[in-house]
């Protein structure tokens, strides 16, 4: 009997793969990638000759039952494109299926955008809400930034360059434009670039040039201040309506002052703009 091996392979500097890794890579029957030609190259550079079969998100069936066929006979390697299988690409099925058939899977930790990014942004570590790639429509996007809006632990998440300015606005109306932020690209790679500052600055440097590359978005948790009871957020919307401020920019406004998500003080904007009388008292 064989055991699945879960490799972490490098985000970018091929240095940064590590001896056991090398090892087990060497030593195995098989290697399951989720790009055969991008492992291919890697086990190139490094003169390592092992089959490989595909293994991605939309793997056949008979796909994972050959991998398992595999295990019977000796070790399998599982690899992502980069960094540790399973955040944020395939593999969790073939994790699920090996242990239903008995086979041991062992971790062979190393580079990770996720560990890399985090002690780069200057936020706390201690708490962490890992999110993975958001979804890629917008409604969507902003239902999940909406359900984490008041998660004290700090934020973490990927996207890819031609969706950073639409995650980026997304994130300043759900979150808050004043929510320090750390965006981490090419992590490891020659033009490697951390920017920190607040999300609605990321905002603005990314509107003033192009996104490119992979990004790790590092977003500071909400504050730990309590947040305004409804009849104060009312009462906010109210004054600002009597100002002529549109529903939008006043929903912005009261939920960054008021701890709540844009969308929830959007839903309570009032009816009917308040006459003089009633502005009055």
């Amino acid at each position: 009997m064989g055991t699945l091996y879960l490799i972490a392979t490098p985000i970018g500097n091929l240095e940064d793969i590590t001896l056991r890794a090398l090892r087990v890579l060497r030593d195995c029957s098989l290697v399951a990638a989720e790009d055969t030609r991008i492992t291919g190259r890697l086990l190139a550079h490094f003169d390592i000759k092992k089959p490989l079969v595909s293994h991605y998100e939309h793997s056949k069936p008979a796909n994972l039952e050959r991998i398992l066929v595999a295990l019977e006979g000796g070790d399998v390697s599982l690899v992502s494109e980069a960094g540790m299988p399973l955040f944020s690409d395939p593999g969790y099925e073939l994790v699920r299926a090996a242990l239903e058939h008995g086979f041991p899977v062992v971790s062979i930790p190393g580079p990770s955008a996720l560990t890399a990014a985090l002690p780069l942004s200057g936020l706390p570590m201690d708490r962490f809400l890992y999110l993975g790639f958001l979804p890629r429509k917008a409604s969507e996007r902003r239902r999940v930034l909406n359900e984490v809006a008041e998660v004290r632990a700090t934020l973490v998440f990927f996207e890819a360059p031609h969706r950073l300015r639409a995650t980026l606005a997304d994130t300043v109306d759900s979150l808050g434009g004043d929510r320090r932020c750390a965006v981490c690209r090419e992590l490891t790679k020659l033009h490697e670039e951390t920017w920190r500052g607040t999300l609605s600055g990321a905002l603005a440097e990314w509107q003033g040039r192009e996104p490119r590359g992979e990004f790790t978005l590092i977003v500071e948790g909400a504050s730990a201040a309590v947040s305004w009871d409804e009849s104060k957020v009312r009462e906010a919307l109210f004054t600002l309506q009597a100002e002529g401020v549109g529903r939008s920019e006043a929903a912005r406004r009261v939920a960054r002052q008021a701890g709540w998500a844009k969308s929830d003080v959007y839903a309570l904007w009032p009816a009917e703009r308040p006459d003089s009388s009633a502005t009055s008292r």
